[in-house]
């Protein structure tokens, strides 16, 4: 099974903070490849704006890209600046929410 990597252009070195906006009152996404083994998605949110608790099949690695933001699991909170990650595991309920205007890169391993 191949993974194809799609919305970025190949052999160019990127930012990947500079990939993805921000917009007023919103979660926006960008997948980068997805299938049933792996997705990579980056992720912006505006301050206040949230993913509410759910639980995923797969371990979700994240990285903070800019800003700050508070990942939920557990009922545990832990904030998360850029240049950090933390590991969401499968199965655990977890939240996302922009503390302040954050953006992340999600890899979700199933």
């Amino acid at each position: 099974m191949s993974v194809k990597i799609k919305n970025i252009s190949q052999a160019e070195v990127h930012v990947l903070k500079e990939q993805i906006s921000y917009q007023e009152g919103q979660v926006v996404s960008k997948t980068l490849a997805q299938n049933n083994a792996i997705s990579i998605t980056l992720f912006s949110f505006a301050k206040g704006e949230a993913i509410s608790t759910h639980e995923s099949g797969g371990d979700a690695f994240v990285t903070c890209l800019d800003g700050v933001g508070r990942i939920t699991i557990d009922g545990m909170d832990y904030l998360i600046h850029e240049g950090e990650s933390i590991i969401m595991p499968a199965g655990h309920p977890h939240a996302v929410f922009g503390e302040e205007a954050f953006k992340m890169m999600l890899v979700v391993i199933f």
